[in-house]
């Protein structure tokens, strides 16, 4: 049962972004969170340098703003696919859970593409009847990032 919630806060979290709701993304995450996007090669090695950073609540509506008032860039569409949830451990109501994702991205008139692949790692809790990350550590498989990444994978 807990895993198929956690499906669902995948699900609901990659509809999110690919119908271009990011001012909903922030919801998804407690106000104490941290969300990461970083190489596998940093993360195997313990390197913190990361592609995109946010701590707190705050973090998440900074770049919220980033994406919708200060950066210029195509127009784009983006289709998250996520996979083989695994729900790792659960203790005092935090629950570790990963699953692997792939990121499409089509640009008009150009032939869609992989924008980014990797894992998840992910930390969970309960607010109320809702599960919300704590943590949410998206480790892509290639040290190759392309400029396009703007939007929350």
């Amino acid at each position: 049962m807990l895993r198929l919630e956690i499906e669902e806060l995948h699900a609901a979290y990659a509809y999110c972004l690919d119908h271009g709701r990011i001012e909903d993304w922030p919801d998804f995450f407690t106000d104490d969170c941290i969300y990461k996007l970083i190489s596998r090669e940093n993360y195997d090695l313990g390197l913190p340098l990361g592609t995109m950073f946010a701590e707190k609540r705050g973090g998440l509506l900074d770049r919220v703003a980033s994406v919708k008032k200060t950066t210029v860039y195509h127009e784009r569409y983006l289709t998250h696919l996520i996979s083989n949830t695994r729900l790792l451990s659960e203790k005092g109501g935090v629950i570790e859970a990963c699953a692997n994702y792939v990121v499409l991205e089509t640009l008009p008139n150009q032939y869609t593409q992989i924008l980014n692949a990797g894992r998840y790692l992910d930390t969970i809790v309960r607010d109320g009847r809702r599960l919300r990350f704590r943590e949410k550590i998206c480790i892509f498989d290639t040290v190759l990032v392309p400029a396009s990444i703007i939007h929350p994978v």
